[in-house]
C-alpha cells in the first residue's frame, strides 16, 4: 500500500534513493510518465476558452480607482504573449543569413532609448528646503557654518544624486543581459495585455511608477529589460542591494540604478534624516523631469513603503501633479534567494556558472493596468477610519472569552517606519492613508502573479499528498487544480499536455523530491522531502493566495468542529443498509454550524493573516462572510433546510397578532414584520469533502504553527533583548522544534518568524521599547502569566486541523 511504501522510502539513504529511482538520469522518467498513466489521451491543461477569453489579470480596483478602470485600452481583444529571449529577424528591419546571426544586436540597436543626463540635478537637490533643513538640524553642519562643511556631509550621497541613463551603455548592457538570461531561463514571457495602456499613459506625460514584490535581485533587471524591449522609458530602479565593488557601482549608476550609500544597510539609511531628505528631493526632481521609477515592496521589512509615502507627500504638497502606479507581477518557476551583498567576484562566478548549466525554468511578467495615485488618495474612496490596534480586536476574545468580536480592521503601522522628521511632516491620517496604498499595492502585485506549474505541483504535494502520491493521481489533480485556479480568475503561466507539464515541473523540483519507480508498481511514487518543505512552500504561495477565501473558511469550520469535540457532542454515522456501529458509508456529523458563529471565527482569523492577503478596500466582515459562502460554492458546506409547519409568507399566523403601523411612518413596511433568519450549514457527505477540507486548512497551517511555536518560545525569555537577537533566538527555537519533529520546516522560515514576532507585538504580547542601542523586545506584564499565554496558544491552535 502507499503507507508502507512511504515508510520504506523514508528509511532509505540518498544513495539508495538514487539507485532505486535513477535520478542520475531523470530524463528517463519521461517514458515512464507516458507509460500506463491511466490517461490515454493527451488532454490539454489549458482549457479552450483561454485562447480568446483569458482571466482578467491586473485590472484596477473598481472601488478605489473607478476612473482609471474606465481608461482600459483594447479590452475586447487579447494581444497574447511575447518571449523576450526569442529574438529573430522579424524583430529587425533586415532579412538574410547574416541578419539571423546578429539579429539580437540589431534588435537592441533599433529599440528606442530615452537618455537622462544628470545636468544640474545636484544643485537643485542641494538647494531644496528639505535638504537645507536637514543640514541645519545636523550638529556637524552648524559647527562648519560654511558651504564646504555642508558639502562634506552630502559627499556620500553625490553618486546617488548623479545617477543617470546613458543610451549607449544601456543598449550594450541590455544585449549582455539578454544573452545572459538566455543561458539561465528557458523563456521570459511578457503579457502584452496592458502595454497599450502604458504607451498611452507615457504619452500623456504622467510619470509612471512600477511596483513589484521583492523576490530576488533579478527583479531589478527584468523590469528595465522588458520596458527597453518595448520602447518604453527605462525606469530609475531603487535597488536595495549592497554593492561593494566601485566598478559595479559606477556601471549601475549610469543605467539608472539608485543604490544605497556605501557601507550602509537599508535600515540604517532609512533611519538617517539627511538621507531621507536627499532621497525625497531626488524623487521630486526625477518626477519633474518626467522620469520613470521602479520600486520593490515587501511585507516583511516595511522599509519600501517610505518611497511610496514620499511620492504621496509630494503630490499632497503640489510639487508633483500626479503619478500612475503600475503593479508588476513577476512569476518564477524556481524562486532563488539572492544575497543582499553583491561583489565583483560573486558576479563573475555567477556569470561563469551560467555557461556550464542548461537553462532551467521560465519567467512570466504581467504589467498591470496603471492607476492614478491622486485619485486613490483624494477621492475619499480608500477608507481607513475603521482601523484599530490588533490587541483591541482580539484580546477581549482571547482573555475574556467574549463571543462577539470588535468590528474593525487591523492597523499595521509597522509597514511605514518613520523617523522624527517624517512624523513632523506627516499627520496620523496621512500615515494611515500611505499604509493603505502600500497594502493595496501588495495585494495587487500578488494578484497579478501567474500560477506556474511548479506552484501547482508543490501545493498538491504539500497540502494534499504530503505522504506521497502516484504519478497518475498527480496528473489528475493537476488538471483539477488548474481548472479551480482559472475559475477564481487567476491566470496560469504554462500550457501543454498533462504529462508534459507534470514532467517539466518534476524536473525542476527533483532535488526536493523522492521519486521511486518500482517494477511492481505501474506508476512512479513521489514523496516530498521533509527538509525541502520550505522551498515547496515558497513555490506554493501563489496558489495559497488564490484560495485564501476558501482557506480562511475551512479553518473556521475546523475551529467549530474543534469546539464540538471539546463539548462532547457525538457524531452520527449513516450507513447504507448496515445496522450497528460498523462504519461502511460516508460520515455524517450530527452537528449544525451556525452562520454567525462561522463568520465570527473567520473574522477573528482574518486579523491574524499577514499583510497583502486580504483586499484592503474590503471590510473584514465582508471578507469573512465571503469566506463562508465560498465553502458552499466548493461543496464543503450545505445549507440546512429547515422544515416549517407554517409557510414563511404567512407572517400574521407566525407572529400571532397583526402589528399596525401609522401610514405616515416612512421607515416601516410589511416586510419589516419578518426578521431575517440566520442560516445554518452542515458538512456535505461526498467522499471528496474531507480531503478538500484538509487541503484548504493546511494552506494556512505553516503561518499559524509558527505563531504557536513562537508563543512556546516565550517561556525561554527572561529579560528584554535586542530585536535582532530576539528574532534570531526565536528562529533557532523554531528550527530546533522542526528538527525534533522532523517535519513542518516551512514554519521556521525567516519570513514566518518576522511575521509571527510582528503579530505578537501588535497583540500586546511583546512590549517594544526604544533605547540608545536600538529596539528591545520583552514579554508584557499581562502575558508573563502562563495562564494568558495558554489562552493565546489555544486560540491560535484551534485553527490548526488535527
Amino acid at each position: 500500500c502507499d503507507v508502507c511504501l512511504h515508510r520504506f522510502v523514508e528509511q532509505l539513504s540518498d544513495t539508495e534513493h538514487l539507485a532505486i529511482c535513477g535520478l542520475h538520469e531523470f530524463n528517463l522518467l519521461q517514458d515512464k510518465l507516458s507509460w500506463e498513466l491511466k490517461i490515454k489521451k493527451k488532454v490539454k491543461i489549458v482549457p479552450s476558452f483561454l485562447g480568446k477569453f483569458r482571466p482578467a489579470v491586473g485590472q484596477c480596483c473598481h472601488q478605489c480607482t473607478p476612473d482609471s478602470l474606465r481608461k482600459k485600452v483594447g479590452q475586447n481583444s487579447f494581444p497574447g504573449f511575447r518571449n523576450l529571449l526569442s529574438v529573430n529577424e522579424r524583430q529587425t528591419r533586415y532579412r538574410g543569413w547574416l541578419v539571423r546571426r546578429v539579429c539580437c544586436a540589431l534588435f537592441v540597436s533599433g529599440c528606442k532609448v530615452y537618455g537622462s543626463p544628470a545636468s544640474d540635478r545636484l544643485e537643485r537637490v542641494c538647494q531644496s528646503n528639505r535638504v537645507k533643513k536637514a543640514l541645519a538640524a545636523d550638529h556637524k553642519a552648524l559647527e562648519g557654518k560654511d558651504s564646504r562643511g555642508q558639502f562634506s556631509l552630502l559627499s556620500k550621497f553625490l553618486p546617488l544624486i548623479n545617477t543617470c541613463v546613458s543610451p549607449r551603455l544601456l543598449r550594450f548592457l541590455s544585449w549582455v543581459i539578454l544573452k545572459l538570461f538566455a543561458s539561465v531561463f528557458g523563456s521570459i514571457q511578457v503579457n502584452l495585455n496592458h502595454l497599450p495602456a502604458l504607451h498611452k499613459a507615457s504619452q500623456e506625460g504622467t510619470p509612471l511608477v512600477y511596483v513589484y514584490v521583492r523576490q530576488n535581485a533579478m527583479d531589478c533587471s527584468l523590469i528595465p529589460l522588458v520596458l527597453f524591449c518595448h520602447s518604453l522609458r527605462v525606469p530609475y530602479t531603487l535597488c536595495p542591494l549592497q554593492v561593494q565593488s566601485c566598478f559595479l557601482r559606477s556601471l549601475l549608476q549610469k543605467i539608472g540604478v539608485v543604490l544605497l550609500p556605501p557601507s550602509m544597510t537599508e535600515l540604517e539609511a532609512e533611519g538617517d534624516p539627511l538621507y531621507s531628505a536627499v532621497m525625497t528631493s531626488l524623487i521630486r526632481e526625477l518626477l519633474h523631469e518626467g522620469q520613470v521609477l521602479s520600486v520593490g515592496v515587501s511585507a516583511e521589512s516595511g522599509l519600501c513603503g517610505r518611497w511610496l509615502a514620499r511620492i504621496r507627500q509630494l503630490i499632497k504638497e503640489g510639487s508633483v501633479p500626479d503619478v500612475s502606479l503600475v503593479p508588476v507581477g513577476i512569476s518564477y518557476d524556481c524562486v532563488t534567494k539572492t544575497n543582499v551583498q553583491v561583489g565583483l567576484r560573486s558576479v563573475l562566478l555567477q556569470l561563469l556558472s551560467t555557461f556550464w548549466k542548461k537553462p532551467e525554468g521560465s519567467v512570466r511578467i504581467d504589467l498591470a493596468q496603471p492607476f492614478s495615485l491622486k485619485e486613490m488618495c483624494e477621492s475619499g474612496r480608500c477608507r481607513v477610519d475603521e482601523w484599530l490596534p490588533l490587541q483591541d480586536l482580539l484580546l477581549p476574545v482571547i482573555l475574556n472569552d467574549r463571543s462577539n468580536s470588535v468590528f474593525g480592521k487591523r492597523r499595521m503601522s509597522w509597514l511605514l517606519p518613520l523617523n522624527a522628521s517624517d512624523h513632523e511632516e506627516m499627520s496620523p491620517s496621512d500615515q494611515d492613508l500611505s499604509i493603505a496604498v502600500i497594502l493595496h499595492l501588495l495585494f495587487l502585485t500578488t494578484s497579478s502573479l501567474a500560477v506556474m506549474s511548479t506552484s501547482l505541483v508543490s501545493s498538491l504535494l504539500l497540502y494534499r499528498h504530503h505522504k506521497g502520491v502516484s504519478m497518475s493521481v498527480l496528473c489528475r489533480d493537476v488538471a483539477w487544480l488548474t481548472e479551480e485556479v482559472l475559475f477564481r480568475n487567476r491566470d496560469v503561466g504554462f500550457g501543454g499536455s498533462i504529462p508534459e507539464v507534470v514532467h517539466y515541473s518534476l524536473t525542476l523540483l527533483a532535488p526536493h523530491l523522492i521519486i521511486s519507480a518500482f517494477p511492481s508498481r505501474k506508476d512512479p511514487h513521489i514523496v516530498p522531502r521533509p527538509s525541502s518543505t520550505l522551498h515547496l512552500t515558497i513555490q506554493a504561495q501563489t496558489v495559497v493566495h488564490a484560495f485564501i477565501l476558501e482557506a480562511v473558511g475551512a479553518c473556521a469550520v475546523s475551529a467549530m468542529l474543534c469546539e464540538v469535540v471539546f463539548t462532547g457532542v457525538s457524531s452520527r454515522v449513516r450507513t447504507d443498509g448496515v445496522k450497528g456501529e460498523e462504519v461502511k458509508g460516508d460520515m455524517e456529523f450530527n452537528v449544525v454550524l451556525g452562520q454567525s458563529e462561522l463568520v465570527e471565527k473567520a473574522l477573528q482569523l482574518c486579523h491574524l493573516l499577514p499583510p497583502g492577503v486580504m483586499p484592503p478596500c474590503q471590510s473584514s466582515q465582508s471578507f469573512a462572510l465571503d469566506a463562508v459562502d465560498s465553502l458552499v460554492r466548493c461543496g464543503i458546506l450545505v445549507m440546512e433546510e429547515v422544515s416549517r409547519d407554517v409557510p414563511i409568507c404567512d407572517f400574521m399566523k407566525r407572529e400571532g397578532t397583526l402589528v399596525w403601523t401609522t401610514t405616515d411612518d416612512p421607515y416601516h413596511s410589511d416586510s419589516d414584520c419578518e426578521e431575517p433568519e440566520s442560516r445554518s450549514y452542515k458538512i456535505s457527505q461526498p467522499s471528496q469533502c474531507p480531503d478538500m477540507l484538509f487541503f484548504l486548512c493546511s494552506m494556512l497551517a505553516g503561518h499559524l504553527r509558527a505563531l504557536c511555536w513562537t508563543i512556546k518560545a516565550l517561556d525561554l525569555m527572561d529579560a528584554p533583548v535586542a530585536e535582532a537577537e530576539f528574532v534570531s533566538g526565536v528562529r533557532s527555537h523554531l528550527c530546533d522544534t522542526a528538527n525534533q519533529k522532523k517535519q513542518h520546516y516551512e514554519s521556521c522560515s525567516e519570513e514566518a518568524v518576522h511575521t509571527a514576532v510582528r503579530t505578537l507585538i501588535d497583540l500586546g504580547v511583546l512590549s517594544e521599547k526604544r533605547q540608545t542601542g536600538g529596539d528591545f523586545l520583552g514579554v508584557s506584564p499581562l502575558f508573563q502569566m502562563s495562564e494568558n499565554r495558554e489562552k493565546l496558544h489555544h486560540f491560535i491552535s484551534q485553527y490548526l486541523y488535527n
